[in-house]
């Protein structure tokens, strides 16, 4: 991969959260100006989440016991601000060997920056496994009700249901629960065994668990039900008002149940944001613990590509904490890279930090398995796999069984899932363990989608306007 040796440019941040706003500062505290890339309007990023000017929250009440950490994030980032070049509404869409491919949102303005060294910072997004009835307004991801909340104050409706696994399903309850919403149940699909066998492992980050043995405290004492070892079924819809009206579910002891609600936040732990670290060429490699392909790392954060650093969540899901550790990480990487001195006693306490981190993220992965087995066995013909292109389960199947498909990417040129605007990220797990269940074999074996720019839809008037005034317009 060829690249500009250009050697008076600065380094590239791409997003402005944890993992970002540490790296930021320390190339800046070392002698180098970064550019830091956010398609935020305000930095944050999604667990530090800043509301619009105007809607004005308290940090307790936005973020809980994540207060403390979410105001020393926000200070670090307003006390660097003016000294770093920082563009925020920017969506980075594109990576070219001698260029990003930018969108200022708010201007709907294209233009490329020139890069030699890139710490990607992408952060997580949602994992979704699908059941009828999830294309109903009313149902939305985790990570959507929490944007709703933080950013607007406002929740997905009057009576709550959030089902799914992993820590994310906790914290929303407990953050919708906080804010005076009515949060009618918490259907839990991980064993109720789970967590005892994960003991040892959550021991690793004692402050952590604690947290979490917290936010269920709160919710039980709010009288939330919380529900383990569910089987959601459904979600049924209104007919005339289309809308989620209650999720039918299994406990724990087999008996159908049923839960009247007007909205659903529906997730399965997160997953790595990876689109951007493919099309910068960095290598994947198979994680166990992310049960996905991620980026291939090495103890510093450098990526198979020489330049291309990769921090927090985008390289693998750690939590807040971890990603801040690895975003300094990053930047000593970088600096050494350039021939800088760096400070060992201190990278060996942040490698030291990320070791424990992993081995808490390890003991996560047993408290809050990934149904995929079961929900794979049980998933009828009809299902809505990929919500953009209305790809159904059937049609998945038959694309295997009688078209052939054996890797994702021959999959996706089959029968269209993954080719939607989303670009695979809410429908691409859940194919990957479709395909794998059907041709019996370990879900690594089947791959990944390749990432394809644009990573997010580029307006086609931003593109037409960027030819005129470049000259280039018929």
């Amino acid at each position: 991969m060829q690249r500009s040796t250009c050697a008076d440019l600065p380094p590239i941040v791409v997003g402005a959260g944890p993992a970002g706003v540490r790296a930021a500062a320390t190339l800046l505290a070392h002698g180098l100006r970064p550019v830091v890339v956010d398609e935020a309007p305000r930095s944050g990023g999604q667990v530090y989440r800043q509301p619009p000017p105007g809607l004005e929250r308290s940090a307790q009440e936005l973020y809980g016991s994540q207060a403390g950490r979410a105001r020393a994030v926000h200070a670090c980032f307003a006390s660097i601000q003016a000294q770093i070049d920082y563009r925020p509404d920017t969506l980075l869409w594109n990576a070219q060997p001698d260029g990003l491919d930018l969108l200022h949102q708010p201007t709907q303005t294209l233009s490329c920056l020139p890069w030699r060294e890139i710490i990607v910072a992408s952060g997580a997004t949602d994992r979704v496994l699908p059941l009828p009835g999830w294309t109903l307004p009313g149902v939305y991801t985790l990570g959507g009700a929490q944007v709703a909340l933080k950013s607007q104050g406002c929740a997905i409706g009057s009576a709550v249901v959030f089902a799914g696994t992993g820590p994310l399903l906790y914290l929303v309850a407990s953050q919708y629960s906080r804010a005076g919403a009515q949060v009618v149940a918490v259907l839990d699909t991980a064993p109720r065994a789970a967590r005892w066998r994960a003991i040892p492992g959550m021991l690793s980050q004692p402050a952590i668990a604690a947290q979490g043995l917290q936010l269920i405290a709160r919710l039980r004492a709010q009288r939330v039900p919380v529900h383990r070892g569910v089987q959601l079924l459904h979600i049924e819809g209104d007919a005339r008002q289309q809308r989620a009206q209650a999720i039918v579910w299994r406990d724990h002891a087999g008996r159908a149940q049923r839960s009247a609600c007007n909205a659903v936040g529906l997730g399965h732990a997160l997953r790595p944001e990876t689109q951007l670290a493919d099309l910068l060429g960095c290598a994947f490699s198979f994680s166990p613990v992310q049960r996905c392909h991620v980026p291939t790392i090495d103890a510093m954060r450098r990526s198979s590509v020489p330049g291309v650093y990769l921090a927090g969540d985008g390289a693998a899901v750690l939590g807040a904490d971890a990603a801040e550790c690895s975003g300094e990480l990053a930047a000593w990487a970088l600096l050494a890279d350039r021939g800088l001195p760096v400070d060992a006693t201190r990278i060996a306490r942040l490698q030291r930090q990320l070791a424990r981190a992993q081995r808490f993220r390890q003991a996560m992965e047993q408290a809050f398995p990934l149904p995929a087995a079961q929900w794979a066995q049980h998933c009828p013909g009809e299902l809505v796999i990929c919500r953009c292109e209305h790809i159904t389960a059937a049609q998945v199947h038959a694309a295997i069984t009688e078209g052939g498909a054996q890797e994702l990417n021959r999959l996706k040129a089959l029968c269209r899932v993954g080719m939607g605007r989303c670009q695979g990220r809410m429908c691409a797990a859940a194919a990957a363990e479709l395909l794998a269940h059907t041709l019996g074999m370990p879900v690594q074996q089947v791959g990944r989608l390749r990432a394809q720019a644009p990573i997010k839809p580029v307006p086609l008037g931003a593109a037409l306007a960027s030819q005129k005034s470049e000259g280039n317009a018929p």
